[in-house]
């Protein structure tokens, strides 16, 4: 089967703190790494109640030092918050204390609201317009031979793979445009997943980093050792989702039996469509579930989450997906 990596969004559950969730995201990582999967990723989000990951680069350096062999990466770093020289720096520190273990996803999307994005850069025009310049810049930071007169050191060199992330097919252009591998964040915005794919494949333009298009789907598990368990399980994201697009984010909440069942015909709706690309349920549910995703896609990896409220069942759903991906097709 294809490879499997981990995104995790360092998740602070009720009654939990941000210090818990950071020493249970750097023990998930360790458990991925033993288990096989390729990749642990933390995404940016500021002002998020349930999310510990916003200073992302300090929390892979944490997690990159109590790890030896797994990538890890940013899933990704949201690009208008921030100039590209000091992601070229930060980057490229990490990349000197853990070389060629390193992964740069960009995202455009200010992953925030707007006053938190106008607290993020207060004295600077900040355009998503400018988001293909600014990766641009980035990249050339990063390369043996910048163009510009202001070195990113450490950064000048390191050639830290960029990723590009997207939800739309403004990124699938743009990755395709550059020769870069593109990553769908299909966990929660599946919409135009299909579209964006096929686009990216058809217009892909070979380069220096890149010799053929390389797609990594974003995908929901909540696995268990029954599907009644992982159902209940899976209560917590629902829970989540529905609090996020009620405008009410908060920290992930406990799970709650028969949580579809008291919920309206609108909140369901919308679950379904948002988390449209997920399995839940025991591993031979699951398994069919991830197969038929993979025979759809065509996806060259996929990037597992598993937003689960207990660390012990998050721990075993990964484990359970880790041994779904080593089993022959």
């Amino acid at each position: 089967m294809i490879p499997f990596s981990i995104l995790d969004l360092a998740p602070i559950v009720e009654g939990g703190d941000a210090a818990t969730a950071l020493r249970n995201a750097l023990d998930l990582a360790r458990h991925g790494e033993r288990w096989g999967y390729r990749r642990y990723w933390l995404a940016e989000h500021h002002g998020m109640p349930g999310i510990a990951s916003a200073a992302t680069a300090v929390v892979m350096a944490h997690v990159a030092a109590g790890t030896t062999t797994i990538r890890v990466g940013a899933g990704g770093v949201m690009l208008p918050n921030h100039a590209p020289l000091v992601i070229a720096e930060q980057f490229g520190t990490l990349e000197a204390l853990h070389p060629g273990r390193i992964d740069l996803g960009l995202g455009r999307a200010p992953g925030s609201d707007l006053h938190t994005a106008r607290a993020l850069r207060r004295t600077l025009d900040s355009d998503p317009d400018a988001f293909p310049q600014d990766v641009q810049e980035l990249m050339d930071y990063l390369s043996d031979a910048p163009r510009q007169r202001v070195l990113a050191v450490p950064g000048q060199g390191s050639k830290v793979p960029v990723w590009i992330l997207g939800s739309s097919l403004f990124g699938a252009q743009l990755a395709a445009h550059l020769g870069l591998p593109y990553a769908f964040a299909s966990h929660f915005a599946p919409q135009q997943m299909m579209q964006a794919v096929a686009f990216y494949r058809a217009n892909f333009r070979p380069s220096a980093h890149l010799a053929k298009p390389y797609v990594m789907l974003g995908f929901n598990v909540c696995a268990a050792d029954t599907d009644a368990d992982a159902q209940l399980r899976a209560s917590s994201m629902q829970q989540g989702f529905v609090n996020l697009r009620s405008g009410r984010p908060a920290r992930l909440p406990p799970p709650v039996p028969g949580y579809l069942e008291q919920i309206g015909a609108q909140e369901k709706a919308m679950l379904d469509s948002v988390l449209s690309c997920s399995a839940i349920g025991a591993p031979a549910t699951v398994a069919a579930q991830l197969r038929a995703f993979i025979e759809r896609t065509g996806a060259d990896e996929l990037m597992i989450t598993s937003q689960i409220f207990e660390h012990a069942h998050r721990l075993r759903s990964y484990e359970i997906t880790a041994q779904i991906q080593r089993e022959p097709a």
